[in-house]
């Protein structure tokens, strides 16, 4: 963090450069990331007093908290442009006028033990004016360059002071002058669309509590006729005032439709009021992210790059326990084994603890990479309790169950009749598979390797961290059958893992948190566009959503083997593989997501979305809109490589009755 004087921070803005500060001379943190016709300020987020002026405040840290705008810098701290007042009001009020801004007496406390020096009270004052200078310099450069702007002048109130119903938001506008009415019509509504966690209401007002009377307004309309500001309290229904204990999850919810709000908001404002020249990305935010996000990114992908579940949770004797399994006519039960884990937990989890994720301000960011640290926290305690009973329940906790839904989707399909023909087709070999993989990547321009193994459960799979496909040996393929899993791996796994190496963050190269429902979703998917899907590939999924419900309510592994091959009538070598696959490691429940990663897909791409947000990497539907954003502002690059079905499909080569199914699963 740089420390420049409010004189050198004045240069900066003036030539017009991106930076962030902390002043020496007064109470300000700004930081302007991007040269944009709106500022987000918080005047009385701070709580600091000098020493000189500490030793003599009567009122304890509680009283000063009350008193001060907790958390009013959260809320603004996705904005390109933010203003925070570090001191505390106690100080020196910043949002009253200089001849008023030391309080002797405030809110019926006394203030000073003992009263303040000339010197002092001078000291303050000096600062109050020098923060003052520095707004009226970034508020020049930006309306000689938009001709306009909107400053969004962010404040909190005890609500428990009222002793009648109070909105959680309240507009100041008394002395905004009236030609800025729809302006604030338009935040007012956008606001009241704000939703709150924990039942907590969310009502706006206008002139109710407060009316706007604020020096900070004052001041900066009684010298820009060209710039709006919004003064706009929020009730402290994100703490207990009494205690001053705050609610985190209220504090995150604030702060991300803050941003929603503000940044609609300012967009709108912009195009209106201003020159503001949107460019071809139509974004308000800056094209790269602070250096606090690529921190964090480089130092999760640093952690994690290595980490390949897979790699640990398939089976180390699965042929041999597949012969004894057989020979005991499907009696015995199999005892698995599993290469020796190459990470220490317990390291590992401290060291991702330790990643400052706090510093990201821009709070959907920031949830973004929590998000994707807790998975991986979860992807340790699953990983390193491979092989026991708490493997199930660590499973549970990352890939979840099946839902009712879920369960009645697989009925639908396992009870569909059959219609594909039952000819004996020739099946393909190892070989044969072998030269299809390397034939789907060359037809994406890619370079990688084909292994043939016997340390997989699947017939195929790709290893990301490796850039390769893994065949199991000793498998066969139908031929339809072996076109989808070229599609499905080369076309989506290989696409999303050669796509992410060219992304300007790592995150999308390791993983989002819930992006394997989506990547397995967007894999079924190619398959069904590239006019390859078949009913006993459906019907395989459906099972598996049966085997992993079976596995989770406690039946063992011959029971669901039974199950699989008299009553979903599949082969006993097919049902082999489906049920080791559920009951590896102890129980893993993460097939049970293809249905409903498929599903999901399905909707998304039905309704004509574009669905590069979701091939740029190992991404989650449940961050599209993020991904959506970043792409356009150019955080992210577009992808590079497209599945080929989803570009060109061709779901016309399928039995016409699919159309039909896929409508049916709900």
């Amino acid at each position: 963090m740089r420390k420049l004087s409010s004189e050198e921070i004045i240069r900066c803005i003036q030539a017009r450069e991106e930076f962030e500060a902390v002043a020496t001379d007064t109470g300000l943190h700004i930081r302007i990331g991007h040269y944009v016709p709106f500022v987000g300020m918080a005047i009385h987020a701070g709580s600091h007093m000098r020493e000189e002026l500490d030793v003599k405040c009567g009122l304890d840290d509680y009283q000063r908290w009350y008193e001060e705008d907790p958390d009013t810098d959260t809320f603004i701290g996705s904005m390109p442009i933010t203003l925070v007042g570090t001191d505390s009001r106690f100080s020196y009020d910043l949002n009253r006028a200089p001849e008023e801004a030391i309080y002797t007496t405030a809110w019926g406390q006394k203030v000073w033990r003992r009263a303040l020096t000339k010197s002092e009270k001078k000291r303050s004052l000096d600062r109050h004016a020098r923060f003052y200078e520095v707004v009226e310099a970034l508020l020049d450069v930006l309306t000689q360059e938009f001709q306009g702007a909107v400053v969004y002048d962010m404040h909190s109130y005890n609500k428990n002071r009222w002793t009648r119903e109070v909105p959680t938001f309240n507009l100041g506008t008394e002395r905004v002058h009236p030609k800025w009415k729809d302006e604030i019509s338009s935040f007012a509504k956008r606001l009241s669309h704000v939703e709150l966690p924990n039942g907590i209401p969310s009502t706006t007002g206008i002139n109710d509590v407060f009316m706007g009377r604020g020096y900070n307004l004052a001041f900066i309309h009684a010298r820009f006729d060209n710039v709006l500001v919004l003064a706009t309290e929020v009730a402290k229904v994100y703490c207990d005032e009494d205690s001053g204990e705050e609610y985190p999850l209220v504090v995150r919810a604030l702060a991300e439709q803050f941003r929603e709000v503000i940044l609609a908001h300012a967009h709108d404002f912009a195009h209106k009021h201003t020159t503001w020249n949107s460019g071809t990305g139509g974004h308000m935010l800056p094209a790269d992210v602070h250096a606090s996000v690529q921190k964090v990114d480089a130092a999760l992908y640093r952690l994690v790059k290595d980490f390949e579940l897979l790699n640990y949770v398939n089976p180390t004797n699965a042929p041999q326990q597949k012969k004894r399994f057989f020979e005991s006519r499907g009696t015995v039960l199999p005892d698995f084994t599993y290469r020796p884990i190459k990470i220490e937990p317990n390291e590992l989890k401290r060291q991702l603890l330790r990643l400052e994720v706090e510093r990201i301000h821009d709070p959907v960011i920031r949830r973004l990479y929590e998000d994707a640290i807790g998975a991986y926290l979860d992807k340790v305690d699953l990983l390193a309790s491979l092989g026991t009973s708490a493997f199930k329940y660590n499973s549970l906790r990352y890939y979840g169950q099946p839902s009712e839904r879920d369960l009645a989707n697989a009925r639908f399909l396992l009870h569909l009749p059959e219609i594909e023909s039952h000819n004996p087709v020739k099946r393909l070999t190892v070989h044969d598979a072998k030269k299809a993989f390397i034939e789907g990547m060359e037809a994406y321009g890619f370079d990688g390797k084909v292994q043939v193994t016997t340390r997989i459960v699947a017939d195929a799979m790709v290893l990301n961290a490796e850039q390769k496909v893994l065949i199991r040996k000793g498998a066969t393929f139908r031929p339809k059958e072996l076109r989808y899993l070229v599609h499905h791996e080369i076309g989506v796994h290989m696409v999303t893992t050669m796509n992410a190496r060219l992304q300007p963050l790592k995150l999308v190269r390791i993983g989002t948190s819930m992006s394997t429902k989506t990547q397995e979703g967007l894999a079924v998917l190619a398959e069904y566009l590239s006019g390859n899907t078949t009913l006993r590939r459906l019907k395989e999924l459906a099972a598996r959503v049966v085997a992993v419900d079976m596995m989770i309510r406690g039946a063992d592994f011959v029971e669901t083997y039974r199950h699989l091959t008299t009553q979903v009538h599949m082969k006993p070598d097919d049902a082999w593989t489906l049920t080791t696959r559920v009951y590896r490691g102890g129980g893993f429940t993460k097939d049970h997501l293809y249905l409903q990663g498929f599903r999901e897909v399905v909707e998304l791409w039905k309704s004509g979305a574009d669905l590069s947000p979701l091939l740029i990497g190992k991404t989650s539907m449940a961050h599209y809109e993020l991904l959506s954003e970043l792409m356009q502002r150019g955080v992210l690059d577009a992808p590079t490589y497209r599945t080929i079905p989803i570009m060109m499909p061709h779901t016309e080569k399928n039995h016409p009755v699919f159309e039909y199914i896929v409508q049916g699963i709900q």
